[in-house]
């Protein structure tokens, strides 16, 4: 633990989103252990990602954006929030719009994005790989945070948000992975669809790092802006995904216990 602290900020948030990928190719390994998940399983997985990311994007992100554009005084504290938080969510529409692909469980007419003859397996992983991109920005950014001196912020803090995306991503492999196989693809194959979802974290993640590192002033709109895209991909995606199959119950419980984990290890760390 002492030599991570030793390390530069950007290396920091490389090591934390290379753990949170990581743990995306775990998830997407019981491929090789399950031919499908259980729907219900599957909606609970989704909720329970919808709450860690609902509860990181507030305590993580705005809280701290709101606290350091106070701190450095000359514009309201809520405006670079706002601003941020609203930049983060049209970025993500505009991703959705320019960038081929289909949610889960959904038919091919319904993919989203330019037309394309893709394969439909390739549409389910940029799909993903969508939702994965403000989760890698998060991390890299509160690395970040940490570096420029953010009174605020802490490396304890910093480290449990890559611990939560990271909880939270193991699910979100295997939703990848295991429909993937009833596609007709093998194992293997699924398997590296699958972690390959979470492969833009890291680049995002140090992206994400030297943006801050290097124009200190735009940390809180950095921070928001990282909240709106994963607010975006909860509400636009998460939980219509988890509606679907009429498991709301289900879903919004593991949406509860995904909130309650975020919010403890934030907490309780940071």
């Amino acid at each position: 633990m002492t030599w991570f602290t030793e390390q530069s900020a950007v290396l920091q948030a490389l090591l934390g989103t290379l753990f949170t990928w990581g743990v995306t190719a775990l998830g997407a390994a019981m491929v090789f252990f399950f031919k499908e998940i259980n729907r219900k399983v599957l909606d609970i997985m989704l909720g329970f990602a919808a709450g860690v990311m609902l509860a990181a994007s507030y305590w993580s992100l705005l809280a701290p954006a709101i606290a350091l554009a106070e701190e450095m005084g000359g514009i309201p504290a809520w405006l670079p929030a706002a601003i941020g938080f609203v930049l983060g969510a049209v970025f993500l529409r505009l991703a959705d719009r320019l960038i081929p692909h289909l949610h889960l469980g959904m038919p091919m007419a319904d993919a989203e994005g330019p037309k394309t003859s893709w394969q439909r397996s390739v549409l389910l992983v940029l799909a993903i790989t969508l939702h994965n991109i403000p989760e890698g920005l998060a991390v890299g950014v509160a690395f970040g945070a940490v570096a420029v001196g953010y009174p605020g912020a802490s490396l304890a803090a910093a480290i449990a948000l890559a611990l939560g995306i990271g909880i939270q991503n193991f699910p979100e492999g295997a939703a990848v992975s295991v429909p993937l196989r009833r596609e007709g693809l093998s194992r293997a194959r699924c398997f590296v669809y699958g972690q390959f979802s979470g492969m833009v974290e890291p680049i995002f993640g140090v992206l994400g790092a030297l943006l801050v590192v290097v124009m200190r002033p735009i940390l809180p709109y950095a921070l928001a802006f990282a909240a709106g895209a994963m607010v975006f991909v909860v509400i636009e995606e998460l939980i219509p995904e988890a509606h679907e199959h009429k498991n709301i119950d289900l879903a919004t419980m593991g949406a509860i216990l995904g909130f309650t984990v975020m919010m403890t290890l934030d907490v309780a760390l940071g």
